[in-house]
């Protein structure tokens, strides 16, 4: 256990198999050397070598459940898009979960991203503008598809289901269970149901058309 004036420091690193003729190494050689001109233990190393464009790496993934164990007290990584380069708004979501857990972060070649220092607030709050306005483009474009797609006739949301009513009248006749019915028809259970719903409306309905009117005869 470190004590109180003690900074336990993880270390990631990361390099994708297109860095060709990269060594991970070298981040770490000189993260290592950072920390140690801090005073900082290093208590554990996290290497990827793997695209940093999706957050489902294996050391990644292992690095946040150290924090939420507060194994660490801070991140230390050699510079932004080597800890992802999903985007910024996750990148600002994982910075934010190290936070919730109470563990700092720091960035070796860019030293306005720590989580200690004085422009802490500062770069937040630029980070989460930038990834407001990414959230309003990515609606926007979304959006654009959609009117789009509408203008060419194509059909939205999800395909709909034909289910044989007569079919699912008959199986239900034969005393099937409604799980039982929707497995051979190939479909969800509250389809099947509402389905044969349908079709007692639609009978009930011919019924009663069939009812003579006796408030439309003539009187004298």
């Amino acid at each position: 256990m470190a004590s109180d004036t003690t900074t336990r420091t993880a270390l990631y690193g990361r390099i994708s198999t297109r860095d060709k003729g990269q060594d991970v190494e070298n981040q770490l050689t000189q993260l290592r050397e950072f920390a140690a001109r801090q005073g900082w233990i290093v208590v554990q190393e996290f290497v990827d070598r793997e695209s940093g464009s999706t957050a489902e790496r294996a050391e990644f993934q292992a690095m946040f459940r150290a924090a939420s164990q507060r194994k660490f007290d801070v991140l230390l990584f050699w510079s932004l898009d080597r800890l992802s380069r999903e985007g910024v708004l996750e990148t600002l979501q994982h910075l934010n979960r190290l936070t919730s857990y109470g563990v700092n972060y720091r960035s070796f070649t860019e030293q306005y991203f720590d989580s200690c220092g004085i422009f802490k607030d500062a770069v937040i709050s630029i980070l989460a503008t930038i990834a407001k306005q990414e959230r309003i483009r990515i609606s926007e474009r979304v959006k654009a598809g959609l009117e789009r797609a509408r203008t060419r006739g194509k059909r939205l949301g999800r395909p709909q289901i034909v289910v044989d009513t007569r079919k699912v009248a008959a199986l239900r006749a034969q005393g099937l269970s409604w799980p039982r019915i929707a497995k051979q028809l190939g479909v969800g259970v509250g389809t099947a149901y509402r389905a044969h719903q349908e079709l007692s409306k639609n009978h009930a309905a011919e019924s009663l058309s069939r009812i003579p009117n006796s408030a439309g005869i003539a009187a004298d």
